[in-house]
């Protein structure tokens, strides 16, 4: 229908808002991250998909690998989130399969909490695992950190007052010396790079580390990890340069 602009009817004026409707449905479509859930527990599914949604992702669910591999093959998601053992196959497989088709992040869901399976999944390209039973607040935690790095900020090398960060890689490196760091001082620093300048709270940081590794952290051990991640990457311990104590209300990671 071409409309003249100065003799606008009814229908035009209609067709034209349907229009408007349509394109902005079509954009918080395009907005919303999507999350893929493939996993055969209904508890499980019931109770994620709420707090997925709740948090303002889309999500769409399959129980099996065959609903799930029709699912890539028709629509993109920003992550996927898959139980390794499914009733037709594994979530080893279906992550081979999302892998030759997309740069997909995935965390994996397990009860086999053992070194070689986690080593086995995180070789496959995945890029976290947490085993069942889990915390709704440590997964939301886990998802919202991978996110984030596959959107790109966590990829680039950040580099800081001879500190290097190549998070690609998960190396960090001193004056061009590798750092040895377990997964939570890891994650604590990562936390803390992604945030530069910012101040975060003990709560904060707690809900970003919660339980990585299967390590219990409550505010004592956060104490505990950040004078350990200190002691590696600041040139005077006690006088910290980079993370600097806010006194009263957290931390924050300075240039």
């Amino acid at each position: 229908m071409v409309c003249c602009p100065m003799q606008l009817t009814k229908q035009c004026v209609s067709d034209i808002m349907w229009l408007n409707i349509d394109l902005l449905k079509r954009e918080c479509e395009r907005i919303v991250q999507q999350i893929l859930l493939v996993e055969d527990d209904n508890t499980i599914i019931m109770g994620l998909s709420y707090a997925l949604r709740e948090e303002g992702y889309g999500v769409t669910t399959c129980r099996d690998t065959v609903s799930a591999q029709k699912k890539i093959k028709i629509q993109d998601f920003d992550l996927a989130i898959l139980d390794v053992s499914l009733p037709d196959g594994n979530g080893y497989d279906l992550c081979r399969e999302i892998k030759k088709v997309s740069d997909t992040p995935i965390i994996f869901l397990t009860v086999f909490n053992e070194e070689s399976n986690v080593v086995k999944g995180l070789d496959m390209g995945a890029d976290d695992y947490i085993a069942k039973p889990f915390r709704l607040r440590e997964l939301l935690s886990r998802v919202r950190t991978v996110l984030r790095r596959a959107g790109g900020d966590e990829r680039d090398i950040i580099r800081m007052n001879g500190l290097t960060i190549d998070t690609s890689k998960g190396i960090v490196m001193k004056n061009g010396t590798e750092i040895p760091l377990t997964a939570l001082e890891y994650r604590l620093l990562q936390t803390f790079a992604t945030n530069r300048g910012q101040l975060l709270t003990r709560r904060q940081l707690l809900e970003e580390i919660w339980d990585a590794g299967g390590d219990f952290v409550n505010d004592n051990t956060l104490t505990v990890y950040i004078k350990r991640l200190r002691e590696k990457i600041e040139e005077d311990p006690q006088h910290p340069v980079l993370l600097q104590t806010v006194r009263g209300m957290g931390y924050r990671m300075g240039d």
